[in-house]
Formats: C-alpha cells, structure tokens, sequence
C-alpha cells in the first residue's frame, strides 16, 4: 500500500461505498418505515385491518428478501439501464442496493413495533387518539430503540452489499478488492480491504448501538 496511486484508488472506493450506502439508507428510512407501519397496521385487529393489503405488501417484501442480493442486482439491470442511462457506477449501484435495502428495512420496522405493547396502543384508542396521533405519539417512539437497531443492521448489510455491487462493476471498497486483489493476484490489497470494511462496520455498529442506547433512556 506504498503506491500513491493505490492509496488514492483506495480512498475514492471508500467515498464510493459512502455514497451507495448513503443513498440506499436514506431510502430504506424514508420508504422503509412507512411501509414496515403499513404491514403492521393493517393486521388482524389494528385500527387500519386490510388484509388484501397486507398480504400482498408482506409477500412482495418476503420476494425481495429471499433473493440473493447478487442475483437481484443481475435482475434489476434492465430497470437501472431504463432509470440511470448506465448500470455502471456507484450511483446504479444504489438502485439494486436501495431496493434490497427498503425491503430488509421495512421487516425490521414492523419487527420492532411489534414489540410496542398492544394495550399501550389500545389505551391510547380508547382516549380517542386519532390513527394518525397513535402513529406518531405512541409507535414511532415506543419502537425507536428497535428501530435504531434495525437502522444499524441495514446499514451494516448495505456494506457488505456494496461490496458485491463490484462484480458489475459498481465500484466502491468491493470493486477495488476484486479489481487489484482477485484480478491481479495482489493478496495484501485484499487483506487491506477486508480490514478497512471491518473497521466500517464496527463504527457503523457502535453508532448504531449508541443511538438505541440514548433511545431507550
């Protein structure tokens, strides 16, 4: 790792791997807790029961889940060529990373809210709070610390997804490892790699770890 020019490729494929998994969480968040709190409040005795609703949102999810991320990644080229113009690059990586990541993260939502207790939930119906007021009031942050921890597993999937997006030429920490330590048989670029995407994903969890911490005081 003495080469400049190995150190240089080796930090744009960190900032690579930031930006794929930037993208992709956002998404997860901002799409993936609206539809974990549709699964779960349109269950079987919930204010919002639609059950049409909820088997085909819980089965949609259990599709996407069930494939392995390579092979979605394969599948969702023909879309990322139609929405990007290219299936190259960081930014077409994040199409197949956020929608894997959406569905992992939706399941964990409605895991997490799972948890909250139901008469917690019917207390605050029988006081005449609105759906909207049970949602905001009393899931959403009954459940944080299992969001966060939720959060915190995505984003630790998410990297090591990335690191697959190389295959197709996604770039990032993985397209560096198999460019240089796979291709050119360079072992102490792989054993760098491995070591920077170890070092990620411990900070990653202490983060994660310390947020449901501060959730649960």
């Amino acid at each position: 790792m003495n080469n400049p020019e190995l150190l240089n490729d080796l930090l744009k494929a960190l900032l690579e791997t930031f930006y794929m998994v930037g993208i992709s969480l956002t998404l997860a968040i901002v799409l993936g807790i609206p539809l974990g709190l549709l699964l779960y409040i349109t269950e079987k005795g919930l204010f919002a029961e639609n059950k049409l609703v909820n088997l085909v949102g819980g089965f949609v999810i259990n599709v996407i889940r069930s494939t392995p991320y390579v092979i979605l990644l394969v599948l969702l080229l023909p879309v990322t060529q139609r929405v990007i113009g290219t299936t190259v690059g960081p930014f077409a990586a994040s199409v197949s990373l956020s929608v894997a990541a959406i569905a992992f993260y939706a399941r964990l939502v409605q895991s997490a809210i799972w948890e909250v207790d139901r008469g917690v939930i019917e207390a605050a119906h029988a006081m005449g709070a609105t759906p909207r007021m049970i949602i905001t009031d009393v899931l959403l942050p009954e459940s944080f610390p299992g969001l966060m921890r939720g959060m915190t597993v995505t984003a630790v999937s998410l990297i090591g997804f990335s690191a697959m997006a190389g295959i197709v030429g996604g770039g990032g920490v993985g397209d560096l490892a198999i460019r240089f330590g796979y291709y050119r048989y360079e072992t102490d670029v792989m054993l760098v790699t491995v070591v920077v995407l170890i070092i990620l994903v411990q900070c990653v969890q202490s983060f994660g770890d310390y947020l449901a911490k501060r959730g649960q005081r």
